[in-house]
C-alpha cells in the first residue's frame, strides 16, 4: 500500500492537505483540526525549550517524554541512578503548571499510600476519604521498581482508567493524569521487576543515558550555583493539555498505516524468540503516540516514520524473551529487526 504527503496518500482526501486532490471541499473541521494542531505545535516548542533549560543535551528523551504527554499516556524511564530521570520528570510537572505528587516507591510503601485510605471521623460517626499520592495531575513514581508487585498494582487501574476503588467507592483522578515513573536496572540491589500488566500500561519507555562532555560542561556552569527548576516557570496548565491532548486524538492515521501496526503487532505475537508478544492495548498507544509525534511536527496526518520511529520505544519494554527474563537490550534490537523486516506503507 502506498501512503505519506509529500505527499500523498496519508493526508486525509487522499493527497496532499485535507481536501487536496480528491475534490473533497475543505470543511469547518477540518479547518479547525489544522488550526488545533498549530496550536499542539507551537505548546511544544514552548515546552520544549522551557524543559531543555534544565535538562541538558538530552533532545530526544525530551520529545518522546512531549509526546506520550499528548498522547494521553504514562511514561518510564529506566537507567541508572544520577542520570536525570527524576530531574527530567519534576520539570516537566513544572513547566505544565498542573498539580504534581511525587511517590518515593520503597519496600515498606503500602497501596494505601498511593490511593489513599478511609479514616472513620468520631465526630462526624462516618468515615472519610483520605486522598493518597496519586491524586495529582502528574504523579512521578520514583524508583517504582524498589516496591513491592502488591504495592506496583495499586497503580494499575489509576493508569489505565483515570480513577481508583478504595473501600467499594470510586474517586475519579483528574485529567490530564499523567505517570511519569522511573526505575533502576533490575541487577541493582533492592530491586523487584514490574510485572507485565504494569510495563503495559506505559506508553513508552525510555533511557536517559549518560549527557555529552559539551553539555555535562553547561550543566556543571549553570547547575552548581543555582537551583535548576527555581527560574522555571509554567508555559500552559491543565485545560491547555486537555486542549492539546483532545487535539492530537483528531490527527488522521491513514488505513494502510493501521494495517502495517496490526502486522508489527502480529509479527511479535509470532516470533518465536518471543513468549509474549505486543497487546491490543499497546497497538492503540502506539497509534496515538505517532498522532503526537506528527503534531509535534506540525503535521495533522500521520507518515509511516512516525510509526517506525516509535516502535521500538513503544513495543520494546512490553514484549518478554522466551529464553530468558525481559532485557532491555535484547528486546529493543528485536523489535529494530521486525520493524527492518515488516514492510511499511510506501510514500506515494
Amino acid at each position: 500500500p502506498s501512503c505519506g504527503p509529500d505527499a500523498a496518500g496519508c493526508a486525509p482526501g487522499g493527497r496532499g492537505a485535507p481536501g487536496g486532490g480528491s475534490g473533497r471541499p475543505v470543511s469547518s473541521r477540518d479547518v479547525e483540526a489544522s488550526t488545533s494542531v498549530a496550536s499542539v505545535t507551537d505548546l511544544a516548542e514552548r515546552l520544549r525549550s522551557s524543559i531543555a533549560t534544565v535538562i541538558e543535551g538530552k533532545a530526544e528523551a525530551i520529545d518522546l517524554t512531549l509526546t506520550v504527554l499528548l498522547a494521553g499516556g504514562h511514561l518510564l524511564i529506566e537507567d541508572a541512578p544520577g542520570v536525570g530521570k527524576t530531574m527530567l520528570a519534576r520539570t516537566l510537572a513544572r513547566v505544565l503548571g498542573c498539580s504534581a505528587q511525587r511517590i518515593q516507591f520503597t519496600a515498606d510503601l503500602l497501596p494505601s499510600d498511593i490511593t489513599g485510605v478511609s479514616i472513620f471521623n468520631p465526630e462526624s460517626r462516618h468515615f472519610e476519604f483520605r486522598p493518597g499520592g496519586i491524586f495529582a495531575h502528574v504523579v512521578v513514581a520514583d524508583e517504582i521498581n524498589r516496591s513491592s508487585p502488591k504495592t506496583q498494582s495499586a497503580l494499575l487501574e489509576a493508569m489505565e482508567e483515570q480513577r481508583v476503588s478504595v473501600d467499594g467507592t470510586t474517586h475519579e483522578l483528574p485529567r490530564p493524569f499523567l505517570v511519569i515513573a522511573t526505575q533502576n536496572p533490575y541487577e541493582m540491589q533492592g530491586t523487584y521487576p514490574l510485572p507485565e500488566a504494569q510495563r503495559d500500561r506505559f506508553t513508552a519507555c525510555i533511557s536517559m543515558g549518560y549527557p555529552g562532555r559539551g553539555a555535562e560542561v553547561a550543566m556543571l556552569d549553570h547547575h552548581v550555583a543555582d537551583d535548576p527548576l527555581a527560574a522555571l516557570e509554567p508555559v500552559t496548565d491543565a485545560a491547555g493539555v486537555r486542549a492539546a491532548t483532545d487535539a492530537v486524538r483528531r490527527v488522521y492515521l491513514h488505513p494502510s498505516l493501521k494495517e502495517y501496526l496490526v502486522a508489527m503487532l502480529d509479527a511479535t505475537r509470532r516470533d518465536p524468540r518471543l513468549l509474549l508478544g505486543a497487546s491490543p492495548r499497546a497497538g492503540l498507544q502506539w497509534a496515538r503516540a505517532a498522532q503526537a509525534r506528527a503534531a509535534l511536527e506540525g503535521r495533522d496526518y500521520v507518515l509511516p516514520e512516525d510509526l517506525t520511529r516509535l516502535a521500538v520505544p513503544v513495543l520494546a519494554h512490553r514484549v518478554i524473551l522466551a529464553n530468558q527474563l525481559s532485557d532491555r537490550q535484547s528486546t529493543s534490537d528485536l523489535v529494530a529487526e521486525l520493524v527492518a523486516r515488516v514492510p511499511a506503507p510506501r510514500r506515494a
